[in-house]
């Protein structure tokens, strides 16, 4: 039971490989991410720390990104109900099994309480996405399918260089080279200072990779673009919190062995960066699904930055993780039956998507609202509480910074989204048998 949320989607995933009816794939898909949300759910009400051993614990962080992770999965699993039946001409055995390795994978990365264990889920994610990017099966799609794995395997490389380099300063200061996070909590005093600086500078830029943190971001807009909207669901609201998870218990161990100060000026300027490089491309963007992956790259440099104000913006940061992950999955889902109904994804094809998909259309005008931090919606408390953060601390330049660069997100986004939203459909688009259904809205409304 325990270990249930871990278990049957690895299981299922199996079991639907080999299901011969096509028809039936789907309907197993959804029905397990609805078990998997009622067992996590179970699990979640229960006060007891579930686990097995002092490898696989859930904690509380692990606890919020388990519930999350479930619930998004359950949105995007009944969605692709809907959407591969208008996927006919596609296989889905490897869309739904890889889909369901993916729920497995990252939620072992929310039990992980091992550096090594918690390394092998993030990489396993990696190679579970892999086949969906290229599910279009394009040439596009291949050149992002590759793009992704070049980049991330660079990336998860220098993770695994960078646990082993924090085991050798557990080891090096004395102590037992354990990789559990509770030892390494424990002993932070003990550990070796410049190999602890070294291990997470390169686990910053190993998960950063997997978070799309600037400069290692160059893999979202390709994979992003390329592969279809549930899946980038999956990856902007399910992989990148996992990265972020993990990135935010070595700050923690950076930070109890007295390096805080060190981790905290990486993680703002990191994060900085990371808001402005996408600003600045947001702005003349067409791309519908391009514009989500750089809308992706500012969000995770907001949480980067958080993350490195320290302990007093940690609840404000934990509220835009989840803010994040739900917005951000409901506004690629939209943009996902948009696509569908013109047949293209750019502002030269789409236009007037209110008139032609009015529901659709309204949920990709409202979560557009939702991801760029406009009140009432949670992500303003979430930045609002965040720059609270940053002028309680006298940062005057990064709170200046990060307003200009939210603005500038505002207004690309802005540009972009009203464009498509806004005038008259063309004539191709008209005449598409697209049409919202359930399958496809509802999860978004969700």
């Amino acid at each position: 039971m325990a270990l249930a949320p871990i278990l049957l989607p690895l299981a299922m995933a199996v079991v639907v490989f080999f299901t011969p009816a096509k028809r039936w794939r789907p309907r197993l898909l959804a029905a397990t991410a609805l078990v998997h949300f009622a067992l996590t759910a179970r699990i979640l009400a229960t006060p007891t720390v579930a686990g097995a051993g002092d490898w696989l614990r859930l904690d509380a962080p692990g606890r919020l990104l388990l519930g999350l992770v479930s619930l998004l999965f359950l949105a995007c699993a009944v969605y692709s109900v809907g959407y591969l039946r208008y996927r006919v001409e596609r296989a889905n055995r490897r869309f739904c099994s890889c889909l369901l390795v993916m729920l497995g994978t990252m939620s072992l990365v929310a039990y992980a309480q091992h550096l090594g264990l918690l390394w092998v889920g993030m990489e396993a994610t990696t190679l579970a996405s892999a086949p969906l990017i290229y599910f279009n099966r394009t040439p596009r799609s291949i050149e992002a399918t590759w793009k992704y794995l070049v980049i991330s395997s660079v990336g998860i490389a220098l993770a695994l260089f960078g646990s082993f380099f924090l085991g050798y300063a557990a080891l090096h200061g004395g102590g037992e080279a354990s990789l559990l996070f509770p030892d390494l909590l424990a002993g932070a005093a003990t550990l070796s200072k410049p190999w602890l600086r070294a291990g997470f500078t390169l686990l910053l830029v190993g998960y950063g990779t997997k978070l799309g943190l600037v400069p290692m971001h160059t893999w979202k807009p390709d994979a992003y673009g390329e592969a279809p909207g549930v899946i980038g669901a999956v990856l902007a609201g399910g992989m990148t919190s996992c990265a972020f998870l993990a990135l935010a218990r070595l700050t923690q161990i950076t930070a109890a062995a007295g390096e805080g100060a060190y981790a905290n000026r990486l993680l703002v300027m990191i994060g900085l960066a990371s808001m402005g490089v996408a600003g600045a491309l947001l702005l003349g963007q067409r791309d519908l699904k391009r514009m989500l992956a750089y809308s992706s790259v500012e969000q995770m440099g907001i949480l980067a930055l958080a993350t490195g104000l320290g302990a007093g913006a940690t609840f404000a940061t934990l509220l835009h993780l989840v803010n994040n992950a739900l917005g951000k999955g409901a506004l690629f889902l939209a943009v996902g039956n948009v696509h569908r109904a013109f047949g293209g994804k750019t502002t030269d094809e789409v236009r007037g998507a209110l008139r032609r998909l009015p529901i659709s259309g309204a949920i990709f005008l409202f979560a557009f609202f939702a991801v760029t931090g406009s009140p009432p919606f949670g992500l303003f408390v979430s930045e609002l509480l965040i720059l609270k953060s940053i002028f309680a601390a006298e940062r005057w330049l990064v709170g200046a910074l990060f307003l200009a660069f939210l603005f500038l997100v505002f207004a690309g986004m802005g540009a972009t989204s009203l464009a498509a939203l806004q005038g008259r459909p063309p004539a191709s688009a008209r005449r598409s048998d697209y049409r919202d259904a359930f399958a496809t809205v509802a999860p978004a409304l969700l």
